[in-house]
C-alpha cells in the first residue's frame, strides 16, 4: 500500500482545511517545496498536490501551478494533482506540466460524454475524485452537493471507463478522527476491479495499519491513502507511516 502526502495549495502557501472549510484554514508553510522536499527526504514514493483555490473557482491557480512546476522538477517525485481541472484541455496542460496523474471530480460529474473521453484518451493518468458528504457527491471544492449517492456515482464512471478512484469521506478531512472504512469498503465493491486510493480522516499509525490490514484481507484493490493533518500535526510520522503501508 502507497502513502501519499498531500501537500495542499492556497494563495502559495501549504495549508490544511477542516472538512473542505475555507473558513478553517491553518497555514503550515509559507513554501511547500520546502514541505515536498522534506517528504522526499523521508521516503515518500508519490507527493498527492491540490490546487485548492483552482478547485473553489473552477480553473487552475496560475501562482500555485509555479509552485506545482517547481515540486515537480525539483524532487522528480510523481505527482498526483486535482483542483481545478474542469475540462480536457487542463487535463493535457497539467501533464504537460509534469503531473503523472490527474484527479477529476466536478467536470466528469456533470458530463459524461466529457468524462467518457478523458477516460479513453488518458487512462491511468485520469483519476476520479470521489468526495462524499452524507454519502452523497460532493462538487466544486466541496462547495455543492449532488442527489447522487457516492457508490453509484463510482458505478457509473468505472462503466464509462475510470480506470481508478480516490475516495474522500469530507466528514473526516482534516479532523484526526480515523478512517471511515465501512464507507471505503462500499466504495471499493462499486468500484470492481479499479483501484482506490483513501482520503480523509488519519489519525495516527493505527489507521496506516488497520487500512494495509484491510488491503490484505479484505481490499486488494486498495492501492494507498492520502495524509495530510496527521503528518503536519505531528500525530504521524512518513517513515512509521510508510513501514506500516508495507506491513512492517
Amino acid at each position: 500500500m502507497k502513502i501519499f502526502p498531500a501537500i495542499d495549495i492556497k494563495d502559495g502557501k501549504c495549508v490544511r482545511l477542516s472538512q473542505g472549510s475555507f473558513q478553517s484554514v491553518t497555514t503550515y508553510s509559507e513554501d511547500p517545496l520546502k514541505v515536498a522536499k522534506r517528504w522526499q527526504a523521508e521516503g515518500a514514493e508519490w507527493l498527492h498536490v491540490v490546487d485548492l483555490d483552482g478547485a473553489r473557482t473552477g480553473s487552475p491557480n496560475p501562482v500555485n501551478l509555479q509552485v506545482l512546476r517547481q515540486i515537480i522538477r525539483q524532487t522528480g517525485l510523481p505527482v498526483q494533482f486535482g483542483g481545478g481541472v474542469r475540462s480536457a484541455e487542463v487535463v493535457e496542460r497539467m501533464i504537460g506540466i509534469g503531473a503523472a496523474r490527474v484527479v477529476l471530480g466536478t467536470a466528469v460529474a456533470q458530463n459524461p460524454q466529457l468524462a467518457e473521453g478523458i477516460f479513453t484518451m488518458y487512462g491511468e493518468k485520469a483519476v476520479v475524485g470521489v468526495d462524499a458528504r452524507d454519502g452523497m457527491v460532493s462538487i466544486q471544492g466541496w462547495q455543492h452537493t449532488l442527489n447522487e449517492d457516492a457508490a453509484a456515482f463510482v458505478a457509473r464512471m468505472a462503466a464509462l471507463g475510470a480506470k481508478r478512484f480516490v475516495f474522500t469521506d469530507i466528514a473526516r478531512d482534516g479532523m484526526l478522527q480515523g478512517v471511515n472504512t465501512q464507507m471505503l469498503l462500499h466504495i471499493a465493491q462499486a468500484a470492481g476491479s479499479c483501484p482506490l486510493i483513501a482520503s480523509g480522516g488519519v489519525s495516527g499509525p493505527d489507521d496506516i495499519t488497520a487500512l494495509a490490514q484491510l488491503a490484505a484481507e479484505r481490499m486488494p484493490t486498495l492501492e494507498g491513502v492520502i495524509v495530510g493533518k496527521a503528518l503536519y500535526a505531528g500525530a504521524l510520522a512518513l517513515p512509521d507511516a510508510l513501514r506500516l503501508a508495507k506491513g512492517e
